[in-house]
């Protein structure tokens, strides 16, 4: 048999078989900018966007914006205010968030850990990924301590950085990054008592300990600690705990901090 006959035709494969996915990656130019439009708008979801602001973060010509958009909102994807003239995420863009959340592949893999490390603490164990400038709950685990805290629901959005898990997810940013949240949101931020001197601060003190950690932060008597981790996929989430502040002091706030990093370095997600 000639070995080098056949190493020789194996290769030509391989690269004819990368060039077909190059070109088909390149083909999908169009699909890739109309799902950084829908990105762009779930980070403006509440307050909408216009055509300018679009054209403006994505960097894409007005005439091909406007394409997308137009295209967008005929699928029912995005939808267009006729009287302030700015998009937001349309009703079948929502349907798929929904779809997605009520069956989330994330909940699957991380659910184990959750289960152990509620049954360990014996608190409420949250699960939350980011969207646009908020985090998401998509999951929670309840442990057996009889006095748990209620204050995330799957579901349910916060601002980034205003949760122990989303800070944790905050803290992963930049500081020009965490600015240029603090600046879209600045009202809502304003609303929840956190300056963005605050904000950079605690991302600090997370970033040197490896965990987030709050206090009285969303609810008064409330603590918690998180921890943010990769997915195979590329994205970030991250778990946390949440206990009355009685419960939570500063020395097992460290000790549950501790506990996630090395379970979730264990459990390795994105390996």
């Amino acid at each position: 048999m000639d070995t080098k006959k056949t190493r020789s035709t194996s290769e030509g494969e391989t690269e004819m078989r990368d060039e077909a996915v190059g070109r088909k990656t390149a083909g999908a130019q169009t699909l890739r900018r109309g799902l950084e439009i829908l990105r762009l708008l779930a980070r403006h979801q509440e307050e909408g966007a216009t055509l300018a602001d679009i054209v403006t973060e994505s960097g894409l010509e007005r005439p091909t914006a406007y394409r997308l958009l137009c295209s967008l909102e005929e699928e029912r994807f995005v939808e267009r205010n006729i009287h302030s003239k700015r998009y937001r995420l349309g009703i079948d863009a929502m349907q798929l968030g929904a779809a997605a959340a009520e069956k989330a592949p994330i909940v699957d893999l991380v659910a184990p850990l959750m289960k152990k490390l509620a049954r360990v603490s014996g608190d409420t164990v949250f699960l939350v990924v980011p969207q646009g400038d908020f985090t998401v709950c998509l999951h929670r685990e309840e442990g057996p301590f009889p006095v748990r805290v209620f204050t995330t629901v799957p579901g349910q959005r916060r601002l980034l950085g205003i949760g122990a898990g989303g800070l944790a997810l905050m803290s992963a940013m930049s500081d020009d990054a965490i600015r240029e949240v603090h600046k879209r949101k600045h009202a809502l931020y304003a609303e929840a008592g956190m300056p963005i001197s605050r904000l950079l601060a605690a991302a600090a003190r997370s970033r040197r300990k490896g965990y987030a950690e709050i206090v009285d932060t969303i609810t008064e008597g409330v603590s918690g600690v998180g921890c943010a981790f990769q997915l195979p996929f590329g994205a970030s989430a991250a778990i946390s705990f949440g206990a009355i502040s009685s419960r939570m002091n500063a020395s097992r706030r460290d000790e549950l901090g501790a506990l996630m990093v090395r379970e979730l370095s264990t459990m390795n997600p994105a390996g």
